[in-house]
């Protein structure tokens, strides 16, 4: 039998995982929430899981079993508030990823995904035999290519393929200067093509984006495993003693842009509002151009549309607990975990039918009301008959905490993934990470 220093885990020994996430703040998006609710899940099994991550710096949660630790990828940082696309001071340069971190970023590409799987190869490097396994959460950077050569079995998340926001992004874009920008921004995503097909073990969040990865990144649907994530059911829960707010509808927007659809919402409001009181809390922060600002000026809801960005998980779930009803109008998700959060609080949902969003939400008029992407008609009819119907929302929202509980929780997704890690070790190219017999890449 190989020993546990070179890579091999007994089926009955707790692992040794390093987590690996460029950007890890869970208030930055999806993959921050992925890290934090998956590692603590892994230590709770018993797993000694420790978090990889660049800035924002992942928030992680305190654990009762098991070992939980994070180690700082540092980057320059180029995109932190309140000086974006700063110039750093020469004495912050330490290695070549700085110098084409800042490049990229200067020339109009996005970097962190290249120049993080470069620093986080050189610290695995430093450490040898100090993990079972390697987890890449969405990272697919040219420095993760290879890494049983150094002893390391590789498993890689992909929620979905970032090449669909590009392709949204390009379509909204306006004129050739703007479509250019955006093509130059989304230049890693050729880098994340050639890597995710020299993958042997790649994770999903769902059928759709299964689909999507072979589709739009040529992997074989054979290396591709859904393992379904989904919400803390201990912390989002129904709670009769929070007050539900009449007309009161919440939504979650990590980001102004297209993709998310939010500005479809705003104009379902203005519709929703000519036959009944109705507002929109929107979980994220405000922008004062873009899209979703002009549109709100533009139908007068500058008093019906509300942002709260920065609130604790506590202040979240109270939120959505208040709502009468929650809304996911995204075009395109490769998973919602917003969907599956307010339905494990009993709130009813309205959601598109934009990628996986079905399959986390369930079927039209029994654990929400599904309507099309991209047309504010359909979300406004869907959202006043819930406003409407107290019978209907009561329903709903029962049925929807039952889908969730049955189906999406982090504590099944860890178990998975766990199931996964082994496989990874047992198998390919955990076992050419045994061997050092890796392949060549170019």
């Amino acid at each position: 039998m190989t020993s546990a220093v070179r890579g091999h885990a007994p089926a009955d020994r707790p692992l040794r995982i390093a987590l690996l996430s460029y950007k890890g703040n869970p208030f930055c998006g999806g993959q921050g929430v992925y890290v934090r609710h998956l590692s603590r899940e892994l230590a709770r099994l018993g797993h000694d899981v420790e978090v990889l991550g660049g800035q924002p710096y992942p928030v992680l949660d305190q654990v009762e079993r098991g070992r939980l630790s994070f180690t700082e990828i540092a980057s320059l940082d180029l995109y932190r508030q309140p000086d974006p696309f700063r110039n750093p001071r020469l004495g912050e340069y330490r290695s070549l990823a700085d110098v084409v971190e800042y490049a990229t970023m200067r020339t109009g590409g996005f970097p962190e995904p290249l120049t993080f799987s470069m620093r986080a190869r050189r610290h695995l490097a430093r450490h040898r035999g100090r993990y079972d396994v390697v987890h890449d959460n969405q990272t697919l950077g040219y420095g993760l290519l290879g890494l049983e050569r150094i002893g390391f079995p590789l498993v890689t998340t992909i929620h979905h393929p970032v090449t669909v926001d590009r392709e949204l992004d390009l379509a909204a874009a306006e004129g050739p200067l703007k479509q250019l920008s955006v093509r130059r921004w989304y230049g890693f995503t050729r880098m994340q093509r050639r890597v995710a097909q020299r993958l042997d073990s790649i994770l999903t969040v769902s059928q759709s984006s299964g689909r999507e990865i072979s589709e739009h990144l040529g992997v074989r649907p054979e290396r591709i495993h859904v393992v379904p994530i989904g919400a803390d059911v201990r912390l989002w829960s129904p709670d009769p003693s929070v007050p539900v707010v009449p007309g009161r509808i919440v939504t979650t927007s990590s980001a102004d842009v297209p993709l998310k659809g939010l500005v479809h919402l705003v104009e379902a409001l203005a519709k929703v509002r000519t036959e009944r009181e109705a507002h929109l809390v929107v979980v994220g922060r405000r922008r004062e151009d873009g899209p979703v600002a002009d549109a709100i000026r533009r139908l007068g809801l500058e008093g019906a549309v509300e942002f709260r960005g920065g609130i604790d998980d506590q202040e979240f779930v109270d939120l959505v607990r208040s709502a009468e009803v929650a809304c996911v109008p995204s075009l395109y998700e490769g998973f919602s975990l917003p969907a599956a959060e307010a339905m494990a609080t009993g709130t009813p949902l309205v959601a598109t039918t934009g990628g996986a969003i079905p399959e986390v939400s369930g079927a039209d008029g029994e654990t929400c009301l599904a309507v099309p992407p991209g047309d504010a008609g359909a979300l406004a009819v869907a959202l006043g008959r819930l406003l409407d119907d107290a019978e209907l929302r009561a329903r709903i929202g029962a049925a929807g905490r039952e889908r969730v509980l049955a189906r999406f929780t982090w504590e099944r997704a860890a178990e998975l993934t766990a199931e996964r890690y082994r496989e990874a070790i047992a198998t390919g190219v955990g076992q050419r990470a045994r061997t050092g017999d890796g392949w060549r890449y170019v």
